[in-house]
């Protein structure tokens, strides 16, 4: 076989290459990707070739590093069959996802698996979505990312040399090499690449509640109202498949579920939104079920090798399963959504069972046994022992090609039929939470963790889990908080809350038995434990609501830069090698640090605290850190630890039980002073639900820079309609060494306070229209 190898030089930071068959087209990822045409005059890397033996090497120009090698290996390009192999630069190594790990992986021989499977997670098993993707960082702390666009089954092994190899039995390789060299400069460069993350409406941000088993209408609703009974904040209530008749898609349980159209009804009065599960799974044997009988007459589904449509089994039985890659599914599929929409108006969807799950092996009907797609001559070592294991065969027929190279594309394919029929529906920013992903699925919608269990060490693999799909270009992400299988209990689940209250997307979801059949799970809503653990959660709830205008505004920057939301420690401090495994503790962007109690019973933490000046956020307490080093917090059951960095400026609110009332209220200032007196920020605003907001310019940004005793607000862009109606409150500053004398707001004096133990001034009641304030001054 003479292969053809095609370099790209893309841009300074990116170098792509494709290795493949010239004399017979193969299968390459049907995703969009940048088409460049013209290489680039200046490169930050320079590259190398060997002919015989093939290798190829890219080696930063700035300090001789070489990057990427594959002269450890030969290369081996099969028809069923694909191996490259290259060196490391150090044994710090993240993202190869989806799967349960540390966040820095282990490189002594350890193999990952990229098979999307219905699977708990687990360590060791392939789980949900397929991210072949690896950021690499060096001792110095120059950092660079490598990913293989490929969506056949694949595994990854890692070997203590250090070096990696990938491992794929189909398609091209088609590889990115990204050069940072910055941790968060690889994921920005990454994200050009697969697409940058999309912009959740403000309401998805706020508190989420569900479970698998309120079992009416009116029990669900019921929730609601003790939640806010309890005043404690809540957005969106959630159903699970009991909501359906029989579990079958776009239908009620007329029984149990027949009033349910009240329930959005109600939570739209009160400023709340709904959301309900829709598995892809479509019944095939239902009597006069329309999803169905419709479908067959569109030829909306997956096809097996004989061209009907294959069949699987999940909840409802027997099922078809949609070809989200044909367009005339995606039109069906709106017309079904669009068709139980005007019965329950529902503001996004939960789409579940997407690997796509099934509770046989292949089919009904088995799987042809004497093809190699079925049985090729390699298979990696997937969960279940075969590629069909628990999913459909591989012959099985898309619109655009075979299962067997389209299957860790399917939720992918899902999500964008998805989101573009809840924006044809309700024509307002779609929301979307989806169980299996792919590269390129963060501009569709989010992803929670799955079926996670009511264990601390669940709690714990959630932090790794959030901070991998951040990497992913997934910034909407978090795990099921309390835990989804077993019972939780008052202490994990009250911890939990705390932690889940800083998951980028926040919901409390469990399951219907525990531990089978027919006993039922507890209840885990915060209502549901006592009166100090309600009081504890809707503190931290109320903390998350107050700073929902900086989370906001981490959105919109990864929006258009690609960084992160969640982040590790060492994305901001990369040439400090303490932080290279810290995984128990995370950031929202650059200035905010949660350190979480994930351990039963203890009531301290021991937080690494990178070397600075960081400030307890609720009473400015400053911690002044010469060299990182492990710090004991006090962590009572009621607290968790949260630190400002300083020379940050934050935006905030007083929080209400909803995001829209919240988002009425006057935004605030909180500005960390470092040692030379100085803090930065900026606000991001917009109505948080239209469509296309960026894009149409209707939004405004404001920079905030703290300097020589002063403070000055600049606008830089006001396109938002409703940015004179916006009122700035008050302004608290960390970190002011004495009490000054004389403090004003656009010239004119204020009344202040100053906390003497802390170093803390507070300035009130400024109630200026905030597009044009100008200037705090102090003296």
């Amino acid at each position: 076989m003479a292969l053809k190898l095609d370099v790209y030089l893309e841009t300074e930071t990116r170098i792509h290459f494709k290795i493949y068959d010239p004399a017979n087209a193969r299968y390459e990822v049907p995703i969009k990707t940048p088409k460049v045409t013209k290489k680039v005059n200046v490169t930050d890397y320079d590259v190398k070739f060997k002919m015989n033996p093939f290798a190829i090497s890219v080696i930063r120009k700035s300090n001789n590093k070489v990057l990427f090698d594959t002269s450890l290996s030969p290369l081996i390009f099969a028809d069923q069959f694909i191996q490259i192999s290259s060196s490391l630069t150090s044994k710090n190594i993240y993202g190869l996802g989806e799967h349960q790990d540390k966040l820095a992986h282990d490189v002594t021989w350890k193999r990952f698996v990229f098979w999307a499977r219905d699977m708990p997670p687990d360590s060791g098993n392939n789980l949900y979505g397929s991210h072949p993707f690896y950021l690499n960082m060096d001792n110095s702390g120059n950092a660079h990312g490598v990913f293989l666009l490929n969506s056949n089954a694949m595994e990854v092994m890692l070997q203590p040399t250090p070096a990696v190899t990938f491992r794929t039995i189909g398609g091209i390789l088609d590889l990115y090499i990204f050069l940072g060299p910055k941790p968060d400069a690889v994921i920005q460069q990454y994200t050009e690449v697969i697409g940058r993350s999309y912009m959740p409406p403000y309401w998805g941000l706020g508190f989420h509640l569900c479970r698998w088993g309120y079992g009416s209408a009116e029990n669900t609703l019921n929730v609601v109202k003790k939640m806010r009974a309890a005043g404690i904040p809540q957005d969106t209530q959630w159903n699970d498949i009991d909501y359906m008749d029989q579990t079958r898609d776009w239908t009620l349980d007329k029984t149990h579920f027949n009033a349910l159209p009240s329930v959005p009804a109600d939570l739209h009065q009160h400023k709340q939104h709904y959301m309900m599960i829709i598995d892809p799974g479509i019944a095939s044997t239902a009597t006069n079920y329309g999803p169905y009988d419709d479908g067959i007459k569109k030829d909306v589904f997956v096809k097996d090798d004989q061209g009907k449509p294959i069949i699987g089994s999940v909840w409802p039985g027997k099922t078809a399963f949609p070809d989200f890659f044909n367009p005339a599914t995606v039109k069906w599929w709106e017309n079904w959504a669009r068709n139980f929409h005007d019965q329950v108006e529902f503001d996004g969807m939960w789409i579940d069972m997407n690997e796509p799950s099934n509770f046989i092996d292949g089919s009904t009907n088995g799987c042809p046994s004497n093809s190699t797609y079925e049985n090729p001559p390699y298979t990696p070592r997937v969960t279940g022992g075969k590629l069909w294991a628990k999913t459909l065969c591989m012959t099985a027929k898309h619109s655009i090609g075979l299962h067997y190279n389209l299957h860790n594309l399917y939720g992918y394919s899902e999500m964008v039929a998805t989101h573009q029929v809840l924006i044809n529906i309700r024509n307002k920013r779609p929301f979307i939470i989806s169980r299996s992903t792919f590269p390129g699925s963060g501009q569709y919608g989010g992803h929670w963790l799955g079926d996670n269990d009511s264990e601390w060490s669940d709690m714990y693999y959630s932090i790794t889990g959030i901070l991998s799909l951040n990497f992913f270009g997934i910034p909407l992400v978090g795990a099921d908080i309390c835990g989804f299988n077993g019972n939780s209990n008052e202490e994990l689940c009250q911890r939990w809350m705390q932690l889940g209250a800083f998951y980028p997307f926040s919901r409390n979801h469990n399951s219907l038995y525990c531990p089978s059949y027919p006993v039922m799970c507890k209840d885990q809503d915060p209502t549901a434990f006592s009166t100090a653990m309600q009081k504890s959660t809707a503190n931290v709830l109320k903390i998350r609501y107050a700073l929902l205008p900086y989370l906001y505004t981490l959105f919109y920057h990864s929006h258009i830069n690609g960084t992160t939301v969640a982040r590790p420690l060492f994305f901001e401090f990369p040439d400090d090698p303490m932080l290279a495994v810290v995984d128990k503790q995370f950031l929202w962007g650059s200035a905010l640090m949660i350190s979480p109690v994930i351990t039963k019973g203890a009531t301290t933490v021991d937080a690494m605290i990178p070397a600075g000046v960081w400030y307890d956020l609720i009473t400015g307490q400053a911690i002044n850190q010469p060299s990182t080093q492990s710090v004991r917090l006090d962590a009572p059951l009621d607290k968790i630890n949260l630190h400002v960095r300083a020379g940050y400026i934050l935006p905030w609110q007083y929080a209400n039980l909803t995001t829209t009332e919240t988002r009425m209220n006057p935004i605030n200032l909180l500005v960390a002073l470092d040692v030379k007196g100085q803090a930065a920020g900026d606000l991001y605003w917009d109505d948080g639900d239209s469509l296309d907001t960026v894009a149409k310019g209707a939004f405004s940004i404001w920079q905030f820079q703290a300097e020589n005793q002063q403070i000055k607000s600049n606008i830089i862009k006001d396109g938002f309609p409703s940015s004179s109606q916006m009122s700035l409150g008050e302004i608290k500053i960390f970190g002011l060494k004495s009490s000054p004398t004389q403090v004003s707001a656009n010239g004119k004096d204020v009344q202040f306070s100053y906390d003497t133990l802390y170093k803390v001034l507070t300035v009130t009641n400024l109630k200026l229209p905030f597009n044009k304030f100008n200037t705090l001054v102090w003296t």
